[in-house]
């Protein structure tokens, strides 16, 4: 049975994972117009692939000797992340950055949605009904039909899209495949792609104000990965999951004071939507989740 104690110290884990992903996006959003973006990904990335090879090395997590069916699963996530990273970076430089986390927070909505459809998993006329909400919700944020509508708004749309197909792919991987090993092949992955892509793109010098701020970044996805990791292993689920939100809460705060960004009113009240229906999903699947534990013991 998980204690309090276990719950708090899951959720201020969460916390500072969601913090530390915050400050790395708030870094790479201050130098994205001086640099191009596969500079950015490739030097963060060389950062990431290390430390998940050293944390997956320690766990005895390097092999890859993986079914066919598993690699094909793995294959589409890194896929699915390269574009999520791509379209997330190119929308989080030309719009405010708490639009773009407000939508991000769609996942819960967006994740039982796929499954639904996917996997043909039952989801309740409540779930469907906090889905429907959500998503009305996000059309407050990006408002087409209005001046503020652009292509930017679709590319953060195309992202959230792209990690809901990433974490649905997970969840079809074999339960005795590391997920340090999905970890470190997706950040293979993507360093591979920014690689590539760099081959096209005219690399700039880096300046003393912007390494510190690839520096802080790279520190920042590197806690970011730690702590979520950790939160996972503590806590149950249902309380730890929702501490993902300090992330804006925190993006709307530096969005103000670091880039002078402040969401227009029905902006902010789609995202207090998507977070409403967000926490309700959490908290129903949890509920549903314990019911079918509690079936199966008795």
């Amino acid at each position: 049975m998980t204690s309090n104690s276990d719950n708090t110290r899951g959720a201020l884990l969460m916390a500072a994972s969601m913090t530390a992903f915050t400050l790395g996006d708030v870094s790479i959003k201050a130098i994205g117009h001086s640099m191009p973006l596969s500079q950015i990904l490739t030097l963060r990335g060389l950062v990431a692939v290390v430390f998940i090879a050293f944390l997956a090395r320690r766990a005895g997590a390097m092999r890859f000797d993986f079914p066919l069916r598993d690699r094909a699963l793995i294959a589409l996530r890194v896929i699915a992340e390269i574009a999520a990273a791509v379209f997330f970076f190119i929308a989080l430089f030309n719009m405010p950055i708490a639009n773009v986390s407000a939508l991000m927070q769609m996942l819960p909505l967006t994740i039982t949605l796929g499954s639904a459809v996917a996997f043909r998993e039952p989801v309740g006329w409540r779930r469907w009904t906090a889905i429907g909400v959500g998503f009305a919700g996000m059309l407050l944020i990006v408002r087409p039909g209005t001046e503020g509508f652009n292509v930017y708004s679709l590319m953060a749309l195309a992202s959230v899209a792209s990690v809901t197909v990433r974490d649905l792919a997970t969840r079809r991987v074999s339960a005795n495949v590391p997920s340090l090993a999905m970890t470190f092949a997706t950040g293979v992955g993507v360093l591979g792609f920014a690689m590539l892509w760099s081959l096209w793109q005219d690399w700039v010098p880096i300046t003393g104000q912007n390494a510190g701020l690839l520096a802080l970044a790279s520190v920042c996805i590197v806690g970011g990965y730690s702590f979520s990791i950790m939160a996972m292993r503590v806590g149950e689920v249902g309380f730890v999951a929702p501490f993902r939100y300090t992330s804006l809460v925190l993006a709307l705060i530096l969005g103000y004071v670091i880039f002078g960004e402040l969401p227009k009113p029905v902006a902010l009240f789609g995202a207090a939507v998507i977070v409403g229906t967000g926490f309700y999903t959490l908290w129903r699947e949890t509920r549903l989740r314990k019911r079918q534990a509690k079936m199966l013991r008795t």
